[in-house]
């Protein structure tokens, strides 16, 4: 039941993540369009909360999403995690979130390279 319950979840979750963070960046409206459709658009929803868990909790990678992310790309990807990582009640831990955004990156990047 748990199990079902967080298939349901995190579809939401990774909408709200996106209507919460995309208004904020710094950047003016018509870049914020164009990074929202260069971006997001490369990564599934499946994916991108996977990658989320791994950086910002104790997820374990699905080895299939480093395609993905690493088609996303490197900029898209290091801005998400910085911006999510400034968020006030993450504030503090900054260093560790980008310790495990790179971590990810290299890892999803020599698998990328071995398939």
């Amino acid at each position: 039941m748990a199990r079902l319950s967080s298939h349901v979840i995190a579809p939401f979750i990774v909408v709200a993540l996106v209507c919460a963070f995309v208004p904020v960046f710094s950047v003016e409206e018509a870049e914020a369009k164009s990074l929202w459709n260069t971006c997001l658009v490369k990564i599934t929803p499946k994916c991108a909360l996977n990658i989320i868990y791994i950086v910002f909790g104790n997820g374990t990678l699905i080895e299939s999403c480093c395609h993905d992310l690493v088609q996303e790309g490197k900029v898209c990807y290091d801005n998400l995690i910085k911006y999510m990582a400034d968020r006030p009640s993450l504030i503090g831990r900054e260093a560790q979130y980008l310790k495990k955004r790179d971590d990810v990156w290299s890892h999803c990047v020599s698998i990328s390279k071995t398939a």
